[in-house]
């Protein structure tokens, strides 16, 4: 009865899932170190701004006024939000999403007709499979070169586009390697759009948590025919639950006015975002920045303590994240699937294999936003489960 692409859709669980429930079905506690949802973690946008917010928000909301882009309010202080970064992106070039997953989706059908192809990079997050699958567009990896501190590589990047190629994916910093693309790789990635006329996606939803100093090179701020930069609250304000992303178009004028045309339909056709949510954008920008500098000077500190911990680990290697909630770790000649699961059966820590995220072996991929204190016993424990294997 259902679609073949419903049907294709329907995954089996991977043997490291199936022992997580045998696991748990045990009784026995999963110390998850995959999620990267800060909310369970201890760190949450503070209740009271939001119990303040929340109330005069509603009563904004009493008459049902939808504007498809999003309410004006809103977008304005998103505008705001870049402006305060040296890029204008007026408001009227900002459309509101219930989200960056949707936001990709209707990039994606923005962009590509059915059959047409959008380069991703690898390693990358497994979301994009399903949500090109549900727009009927293929991902065509792009390398990112670990030995290179996961860099671009621009030339086999340049080298896999074809006459259906429609847009580049960037993901910056990206998950889950945590590097954070330079000047000279956008400058690149700038010259390769133009000369091949493809748009470029940029997804900056870690934006705000760089791991060193300087601040975050935006693909807006280089000549590329058409960027569009996405972003939302659920990362930027520890507010998973809102539902709240957007996206903000750059580039030629003629395209950005067309593009702006096609989603402003697109949005009209389901006005997905919630209005509540809508007239909240603009008292979190404002009354959430002390807690914003915060959130990333905890995450900064919550990877010092990781860093420390991984340094110490024979035979590993790690390539400093810049950005992000994620670290892969390399761990030379041990199987990665069996070295996941090992950690799991003995020390019930969930870690992913890198097969998971295309990366070549052999590597182990978390994230370290956990507690300090959690993340000191769980990578005691990860280190301790490898050294046994290294000796056996």
């Amino acid at each position: 009865m259902l679609s073949d692409l419903s049907s294709g859709l329907q995954g089996e669980i991977n043997q490291l899932y199936r022992l997580r429930r045998e696991i748990e079905s045990q009784g026995c506690s999963i110390t998850d170190l995959v999620a990267g949802n800060v909310t369970r973690h201890g760190i949450v946008f503070p209740p009271a701004l939001l119990e303040e917010i929340l109330p005069a928000a509603a009563r904004r909301t009493s008459i049902y006024l939808p504007d498809p882009l999003g309410q004006s309010g809103a977008r304005e202080a998103i505008s705001q939000y870049y402006r305060q970064s040296g890029i204008e992106i007026p408001a009227s070039r900002i459309l509101l999403t219930p989200g960056t997953s949707i936001s990709y989706w209707y990039s994606f059908k923005l962009l590509a007709d059915h059959g047409d192809e959008i380069l991703c990079p690898r390693p990358s997050y497994p979301l994009f499979d399903y949500i090109a699958a549900l727009s009927g567009v293929k991902m065509i990896s792009y390398p990112l070169d670990e030995n290179r501190g996961w860099q671009i590589d621009l030339d086999r990047l340049e080298s896999t586009i074809s006459t259906r190629t429609r847009a580049v994916v960037l993901i910056s910093p990206h998950n889950p390697t945590g590097h954070v693309a330079g000047v000279a790789e956008l400058e690149g990635l700038a010259e390769i759009a133009r000369r091949h006329g493809l748009a470029l996606i940029s997804d900056e939803v870690f934006g705000e948590f760089l791991l060193g100093s300087g601040g975050l090179p935006r693909a807006a701020e280089f000549d590329s025919p058409l960027v569009v930069t996405l972003n939302g609250f659920s990362k930027m304000f520890a507010l998973p639950g809102l539902k709240l992303g957007w996206i903000a178009l750059t580039g030629d004028p003629a395209e950005v006015a067309r593009a702006m045309s096609a989603l402003e339909l697109i949005s009209d056709t389901f006005l997905p975002v919630s209005e509540l949510v809508q007239n909240c954008v603009s008292e979190i920008f404002e009354e959430g920045r002390q807690f914003l500098s915060s959130y990333a000077a905890e995450i900064r500190n919550r990877w010092a303590i990781a860093r420390r911990l991984l340094s110490g680990m024979p035979a590993c290697r790690f390539v400093d994240p810049a950005g992000g909630f994620y670290v892969t770790l390399d761990i030379g000649g041990i199987d990665e699937e069996q070295a996941a699961e090992e950690i799991l059966r003995k020390a019930n820590i969930l870690v992913h294999p890198g097969h998971f995220y295309d990366i070549d072996p052999q590597h182990l991929v978390f994230s370290f936003v956990q507690e300090p204190e959690i993340i000191q016993e769980a990578l005691a424990e990860v280190r301790r489960v490898i050294s046994e294997m290294q000796r056996s």
